[in-house]
């Protein structure tokens, strides 16, 4: 056993509920399932969360419910039925943390919202993801990650200027950055936990947490009244930073966020001469010719193969990197030397290999014990163990649906 495997894990002893379906919530609570903390997935009987059936199915179920899944223990309950709603309310009263990304009301009106577990459980955490959160006019409205990004002001700054917004890279990134959110939110509502005995919900929209990472897009309107739009592969204060192709069709991607870096990257391409020009020399110089600077890089990388190219980018210190598919990313050997890659065994489909844990801690790394299991494949022993239901207690709530 290593040493780190043998150490505590730093999130052991937490209980999380997760009863929330794609994607958000579920993958806040997978960020506490990979440092040690017991989380309990709790799904509708028969067909369990959505996110199952998303994506490409393989041996009957979906591959990137394998990923979100991981690590947690699955239950079924009806939340619907007061029978079920009682057992919640029940595990609710001996967990730390909830975490629930349903349409606002919808918990209220099965009977286990923020006030009716905050009765029986005072010190509990409640983290709370919704398109556009637990208030204002717009609260009551579905939505998903596609609706948060083009509502956070996302969408708007992606593609072309002269054609239509288009989704930046995936319509996920909304429910990833909120369930990052999310779990940061519990830890802190956690340790004011620890210290006072109050517990405390985070109310999260989709929107907000798109809206926080634009860099400095409100203030800057705010100040001036310029409104930001889009630019295609550019970056609205440097340049040269952009994607470029090579001599081979690859593309890789160039950062001159200042006047070194663009004084090397003439340097590599045997031009010093150009970062003495006083059209080029400094950065505001170079974003009012950024035309003229991206032709003069473009026109030197579609002389070079892609791996010239980044040798002569590397050894002139200009912070570039290839532009990778999947495939490229399993061949990287800095992926392979950071253990980026994880293999864990799946009973059905043997040895899979996915995305590790983020962040890496020196001393208490995460890790990942398992694939997302089956629909209520730890029904018994979660509710017997937390619960004391009897075998006969199971079975009946079987019989009558309720798990």
């Amino acid at each position: 056993m290593s040493e780190h495997s043998a150490r505590v894990r730093p999130l052991a002893g937490i209980r999380v509920l997760d009863p929330s379906t794609f994607l958000a919530a579920p993958h806040c609570a997978t960020l506490f399932a990979e440092f040690g903390a017991e989380v309990i997935k709790i799904e509708m009987p028969g067909a369990g969360d959505s996110l199952r059936r998303l994506g490409y199915m393989k041996e009957g179920s979906s591959l990137w419910w394998r990923v979100e899944g991981r690590n947690k223990q699955c239950v079924t309950l009806d939340l619907r039925k007061p029978a079920g709603q009682e057992i919640f309310r029940r595990l609710a009263a001996v967990a730390d943390v909830v975490v629930e990304n349903f349409r606002p009301g919808t918990l209220e009106s099965w009977n286990i919202g923020w006030e009716q577990l905050h009765a029986v459980n005072p010190r509990l955490v409640m983290v709370r993801i919704s398109a556009f959160g637990q208030t204002g006019p717009l609260s009551s409205r579905p939505g998903f990650g596609r609706i948060g990004q083009a509502f956070g002001g996302l969408t708007y700054l992606a593609g072309y200027p002269d054609r239509a917004p288009v989704t930046p890279g995936t319509a996920s990134i909304a429910d990833y950055v909120s369930g990052i959110y999310g779990a940061v939110g519990a830890l802190i509502a956690l340790r004011h936990r620890d210290a006072t005995g109050e517990g405390q919900y985070i109310d999260i929209g989709l929107y907000e947490s798109i809206f926080r990472i634009l860099e400095d897009t409100a203030i800057l309107y705010d100040q001036t009244g310029w409104v930001r739009e889009r630019m295609g592969t550019g970056t609205q204060n440097a340049v040269p930073h952009n994607h470029y192709q090579c001599q081979d069709g690859e593309w890789i991607a160039i950062a001159c966020t200042n006047d070194t870096m663009f004084q090397r990257l003439c340097q590599a391409m045997g031009r010093p001469e150009l970062a003495q020009n006083p059209e080029y020399a400094t950065t505001a110089k170079r974003v009012a010719n950024r035309e003229t600077v991206d032709k003069i890089v473009q026109d030197w990388l579609l002389g070079l193969p892609s791996a010239e190219a980044l040798r002569l980018l590397e050894a002139h210190e200009v912070p570039n990197g290839p532009i990778y598919s999947a495939a490229g990313i399993f061949a990287d050997e800095q992926y392979k030397a950071r253990g980026d890659i994880v293999a864990v065994e799946d009973p059905k489909l043997g040895l899979v290999r996915m995305s590790n844990v983020v962040p890496r801690l020196s001393l208490t790394p995460g890790r990942v014990d398992h694939p997302g299991r089956e629909v209520g494949q730890d029904n018994d022993a979660v509710y017997s163990r937390l619960l004391g239901l009897t075998q006969a207690e199971l079975d009946a709530l079987r019989e009558q649906k309720v798990i």
